[in-house]
């Protein structure tokens, strides 16, 4: 499988909002537990306009993960170093896509001279990011009724 990551253009919102909803559907049961209520809410902003808006903003970098021209991932970062999204499909996750996306925004960063890069980790993304050279950066906080960990990298300076 050859997983493909490139820039995200407008086009790509619906089935990049598409892979954001199932992968917190189908992956981060961990987080919601099924519950319906925290489900409502983690999934009410998930729609392709705000996905269409993460990409236009020009203060942030998106990218698309795909393989066979399926788009099977969706990051973004704000300049200032903040990963605001980082979700695989189900099909793909454990197959280096979420690394893929991850060292696109990384790569970006550090030529962009972010000397770090910060996020709210799920429980179910935590190892991931571990594994990625993310440490824990202070105690955990609730949004939409899930536990985020905030979390760090530093990049090389210069890029």
């Amino acid at each position: 499988m050859k997983i493909q990551v490139r820039l995200a253009t407008e086009d790509d919102a619906p089935d990049a909002c598409n892979v954001i909803r199932s992968s917190i559907l189908e992956c981060c049961a961990e987080d919601h537990r099924g519950d319906a209520k925290v489900l409502e809410g983690w999934l009410r902003n998930k729609t392709p306009e705000l996905v269409r808006r993460f990409i236009l903003e020009p203060n942030a970098f998106s990218v698309v993960a795909s393989v066979d021209e399926e788009t099977v991932g969706f990051g973004s970062a704000l300049e200032t170093g903040e990963v605001t999204l980082c979700y695989v499909a189900p099909s793909v996750r454990f197959k280096g896509a979420g690394k893929a996306l991850l060292a696109a925004l990384e790569d970006h960063a550090a030529r962009a001279g972010v000397e770090a890069l910060r996020l709210e980790s799920t429980r179910t993304a935590r190892a991931f990011y571990l594994r990625n050279g993310f440490v824990p950066e202070g105690p955990p906080v609730l949004a939409f009724g899930i536990e985020g960990q905030p979390m760090r990298k530093e990049l090389r300076p210069g890029g």
